[in-house]
């Protein structure tokens, strides 16, 4: 006869759906400001879904980049991404799970994706330098050009104008290229912005053959030097970065009519880091560029505006 323990095993509880988008909204606010003022513009329902995006995404990166980062190997990567199967199968295993688990049930995102990002982070683990922009491409890809993805699905598109009757077999325009963009454009303004700080951990994302073609060394740029050939390679990086805005800006007006304007938002205050960069005379070994908050303020009517006429 089977026998019944005395009691049941002791599972771990876990925070309700309530608790964990809190959660995701902390960490959030604290690690994302300007992305973060974006998201306040959404509705609440995509609001605190691309919070429990964000917050998956950040604990993913911190995995590779945070405190404890000497001791992640392959294998802490490969039970992360079992943990990430377990999340799209309904299984939450911790409280910031929660809130992703409850995302799914009301978007239909897909898992690869997230897949992407932690192979991104395997880059992280091996590679501290990039020979071509081909090779940075698939890393900027992998660790925010899938946040592109994620996000859109969870904007949406607009529908409206595919309404008349002659519309109704086509298929409306889904700006996956565009999201992709804007989530390389993030990136590359992630890599300017901190040189110094990547410097000093020995990692250097400016692809080589630009460090070549302006005649600057990998050498010097660890050492923090700032010359001329420095400030022309910089605005080099800056001009390719915002090629990628531009093309990302061309998908918004495709999006729902209640997501154009976080994006916008998004787009705009993110790109102002590259203003402060060059405002800053190209310094990034010692100095932080950041937008003020008065000017990620004042930029909001201008974001809306985009979002009505654009």
């Amino acid at each position: 006869m089977l026998q019944l323990p005395d009691s049941p095993p002791r599972m771990k509880t876990l925070v309700s759906v309530h608790e964990s988008y809190k959660l995701c909204q902390e960490l959030t606010a604290k690690y994302a400001k300007t992305f973060y003022l974006g998201t306040l513009l959404m509705s609440p329902t995509k609001r605190q879904s691309v919070w429990a995006i964000y917050a998956w995404c950040r604990r993913t990166d911190e995995l590779v980049d945070g405190p404890a980062a000497t001791k992640t190997t392959p294998e802490t990567l490969a039970q992360w991404e079992n943990q990430l199967d377990s999340i799209f199968a309904g299984c939450p295993l911790d409280n910031y799970d929660v809130a992703l688990v409850d995302t799914l049930q009301h978007f239909p995102l897909e898992i690869q994706p997230f897949r992407d990002m932690i192979a991104g982070q395997r880059m992280d683990l091996y590679r501290s330098r990039y020979e071509t922009f081909e090779d940075l491409y698939l890393y900027c890809y992998r660790v925010a050009g899938t946040v592109g993805l994620m996000s859109t699905t969870i904007m949406g598109v607009d529908t409206n104008v595919y309404s008349a009757p002659w519309y109704r077999d086509i298929q409306p325009y889904l700006p996956v290229e565009e999201a992709i963009a804007l989530g390389i454009a993030n990136q590359l303004t992630n890599i300017l912005r901190d040189v110094g700080e990547d410097a000093r951990r020995g990692r250097i994302y400016i692809p080589l053959e630009d460090l070549k073609k302006f005649s600057y060394s990998p050498e010097e740029l660890l050492q923090g030097v700032l010359d001329d050939r420095w400030r022309s390679l910089m605005r080099f990086q800056i001009k390719r970065a915002r090629e990628f805005y531009t093309k990302a800006d061309r998908g918004i007006s495709y999006l729902a009519q209640d997501a154009r304007w976080p994006v916008w938002a998004a787009s705009m205050l993110y790109g102002k880091i590259l203003d402060v960069i060059e405002r800053n005379d190209y310094q990034v070994f010692s100095q932080r560029a950041y937008v003020p908050q008065l000017q990620k303020i004042s930029t909001l009517p201008l974001a809306w505006m985009r979002s009505q006429v654009l």
